[in-house]
Order: C-alpha cells, then structure tokens, then sequence
C-alpha cells in the first residue's frame, strides 16, 4: 500500500513534528526529519532562541492518524492532523506539512479506529523487538494509543504498530487499558506533574518537549479527552468559571488586553485568601514546565479560569 492523497494515514514514527512548510524547516531541525524522528537528540541540540522559533506547528504520536492532502515529489506530506481539533484553521483537524517516510497507509487489518483499547501511561518507553530484547522503536511517549496483538506474556505485552510487519513489545505495565470515564481533573493534572522540567518547545507535544497548550492537550489526551491543540481554542471547548471556584486540576487563562488568548496553565493549588495562585505550565520564559505562583505579570493578564 502506498500514501494516497485523500486518504488517511498513519504516523509511524514515535514523534512526528508538523511544520508550517518544508522550506521553513532549519539545519539543527535534522533529526526530527528523518525516518527515525529522533525527537530526544533533535531538542538536546536547540538552543533557547530556536526552542521557540514558528517553524513547529504541533507533533504527533505514534499512530496517530492523518488525511493526507498532497505529496511532493521531495517527500513531503502535505496532512491534516485530524485527532487535533483546530476549528480556525480547518475544521477537520490541524494542518500542516510531514516527511512523508513518517507515514504508513492504514493497516485494515489492525485498524480499529480511534477508540483504541490501550494506552501508554510512561511516560516514556520503547518497543522492543521480543520479550526484553533490543529496541526497535525509542522515544514512545505518554498518550500513545496502541492497539494489543496478544495476551501478555511474562509481564510483556505484544502490540501492532504501524510500519512494522510483526508485533513488537513492551513492558505490560507501561500500558493501562482505556475507559470510557472522563478523568478526574487531579488525575490529568498527576500526568502533567510528571513533565516537569521537561524543555519548553514551541509547537511541541510530547515528554521531549512541550510547549503551553500541548501540557494541556497531551494530559488530557492520556484520559482519552481530545482536547483542541491550541490555547485559544481550548478555552472555547471548556466551561468558564467564577475567579476564585477554580481547583487543582482546572485551566487558567491569559490575554492581554484587546488580544486572543496566548497562554493557558493548569491550577495546582485551591486560590489563597489573599488572592494568591498556583500553576503548573510550559514556560516559553523559562524554556521548561514548572510549577510556580502566578507572577504580577501573570495576574495582570489572567483572563478567566475553566474545567474540563
């Protein structure tokens, strides 16, 4: 089977990166291009002015499924990242550019759509050839859904995985199954805990780096809760609530005046008598996820706080 525009797709890389165009993308971008995607090495060697360079448009996970919309002869995708709602640019999903060789055709055959019975809960893993033996696929991050192949065996979990002809492995308890339950908002906030000091990355949307909204969206996206990607977006698909009622777990908000929103966080602390707030955010400042009170700056331009 080969790619075909009009039809969807599959990423078959552990992280994919979506870029604004092929002639956007810079020299230090060349590990995220490759058939590997090696995404860890890619951000290691970013400094702090091309972590936020508007390159980087979103990521994708292994799996994850797109429409393919054009390819170029060079080997560029272009896709419409259809499981990340971004309803001002197109209403099927997020557009944007892929290398092509990061792309499978859908596999019939392990295909069950988009209500997959497993997902990764480490936060991040590799897919192994066998039971304990060599990795095949590194990198595999935190709300990558995956579709089993076979029962576990010795703590060791078969799954089908686009590209790969034979199963490959993984360690049964790196996996939970899915439900149909909305999460609890402690329980989205615990995963976007465990990123902390994970790199600021602009457009990124993984454990290798992350910028604001996709902390939001990946924690979420782990609960099976399909979030939009972008922060405007994300507060329109939320339910607003009073300044003051906001618990851990729910979203805050930024704008300054006259503008969209630019800036969202997650509340990890009940607000104080005093007016005082926690959140937990990937800090285009800071260049990492931290957990901090809201600076003056922050309070200034604070514009609501949501639940999910």
């Amino acid at each position: 089977m080969k790619l075909q525009p009009g039809r969807e797709a599959v990423v078959r890389v552990a992280v994919a990166t979506l870029w604004t165009s092929p002639e956007a993308v810079r020299p230090v971008d060349r590990p995220a291009l490759t058939a590997g995607a090696d995404i860890l090495a890619w951000v290691s060697g970013l400094d702090t002015d091309q972590q936020v360079g508007d390159c980087v448009l979103s990521q994708l996970l292994l799996g994850e499924r797109v429409l393919v919309s054009e390819l170029r002869t060079d080997g560029w995708a272009r896709v419409v990242a259809v499981e990340q709602p971004a309803a001002k640019l197109d209403p099927r999903g997020y557009p944007g550019w892929l290398p092509s060789e990061q792309l499978t055709p859908v596999d019939p055959s392990t295909d069950t759509g988009t209500d997959l019975p497993l997902v990764v809960d480490s936060t991040v893993t590799g897919l192994h050839a066998a039971p304990n033996g060599p990795v095949v696929l590194p990198g595999v991050v935190v709300g990558t859904r995956l579709v089993p192949a076979g029962p576990a065996r010795d703590d060791w979990r078969p799954v089908h995985v686009p590209g790969h002809a034979a199963p490959l492995w993984l360690p049964d308890d790196h996996l939970v199954a899915t439900s149909a339950e909305a999460p609890a908002a402690a329980q989205a906030l615990a995963v976007a805990q465990r990123l902390l000091d994970v790199a600021y990355v602009w457009g990124g949307l993984s454990a290798h780096g992350i910028d604001c909204s996709g902390l939001v969206h990946l924690a979420w996206r782990r609960f099976g809760v399909l979030l939009p990607r972008d922060a405007d977006d994300q507060a329109v698909a939320t339910t607003p609530l009073a300044l003051g009622a906001e618990r851990p777990g729910d979203l805050y908000f930024f704008a300054r005046p006259g503008r969209k929103i630019h800036h969202i966080g997650i509340v990890t602390a009940p607000p104080g008598n005093g007016g005082e707030r926690r959140m937990l955010h990937a800090c285009y400042r800071r260049r990492r996820v931290i957990e901090e009170p809201l600076p003056a700056d922050r309070t200034a331009t604070l514009v609501g706080a949501h639940r999910v």
